[in-house]
């Protein structure tokens, strides 16, 4: 199925507000209520909207430091590559994990409360990731932008 134009705003609407009940979300996309609630189970159920969740305040939640990690295998062959990924997911601290082209094999972006939490990370999980050749870490400093909506 292709996206058509009531789908796209549909789409963008619940990306800015995922609690937007069905009546207020029919009036900003000009639908009837029935048929906006029809075109977003379609959505749902063709998996274009994977789930719905709460985005948080990391400061309030106690992990304002965001590190970027990248990380070097020895090796590319497949069963290197599986056993990282499978012992990376295991790591509560990581937010995303992504195979790169370039440097780096991977790029991990991880939370923490400050430095000192980072070097427990870092003790606890990253240095007994397997295959790992070489890790660099950078701190960042503020986020001057940050979004989780998609362009539609």
């Amino acid at each position: 199925m292709s996206l058509d134009t009531i789908d796209r705003r549909i789409l963008a609407a619940l990306q800015r507000k995922g609690r937007i009940s069905n009546s207020e979300l029919s009036d900003a996309v000009n639908l009837s209520p029935s048929a906006c609630h029809r075109r977003v189970q379609r959505l749902e159920s063709e998996g274009y909207i994977r789930n719905y969740v709460a985005l948080l305040d990391a400061r309030k939640v106690g992990v304002p430091t965001t590190v970027f990690v990248e990380i070097t295998l020895q090796g590319q062959a497949e069963d290197v590559l599986d056993a990282f990924e499978k012992a990376v997911q295991r790591i509560p601290d990581v937010l995303e994990c992504h195979l790169m082209a370039g440097s780096a094999d991977y790029l991990l972006k991880i939370v923490a409360e400050n430095t000192e939490d980072f070097a427990r990370i870092h003790r606890q999980y990253l240095s007994r990731l397997p295959g790992v050749a070489q890790m660099q870490s950078s701190f960042a400093l503020r986020t001057v932008f940050k979004t989780t909506a998609l362009p539609v």
